[in-house]
């Protein structure tokens, strides 16, 4: 009988450490290269025969921290739009109003 040694999926560990490296040194870029290792890694390993490839808790992992970075990378963009497209609209209400006499 042949023993099966399972090896550990390059892409999970990629996704994981890319994961981590998102929050202190690679913001966004990093977040995407985990969420693409993570869908990679987790694909390989369900196709692959059981037991040959490991790695699926690390690439969940590396998806988590990915998307949620993604995620925060999309908030704060909405945020900064909003107020300044709130500024906007009222120097222009302010001008508008200003011009305007009663």
């Amino acid at each position: 009988m042949n023993a099966v040694i399972p090896r550990t999926s390059t892409a999970a560990v990629l996704s994981l450490v890319f994961g981590i490296l998102c929050w202190f040194v690679l913001p966004f870029v990093g977040a995407l290269v985990a969420v693409i290792c993570g869908h990679t890694a987790r694909s390989e390993i369900r196709r692959a025969p059981r037991g040959v490839i490991e790695g699926e808790g690390l690439a969940t992992a590396g998806l988590i921290l990915g998307w949620l970075h993604l995620a925060l990378w999309v908030i704060g963009i909405v945020f900064v739009l909003l107020f300044v497209g709130g500024a906007v609209f009222l120097a222009g209400l302010a001008s508008l109003l200003h011009g305007f006499h009663w």
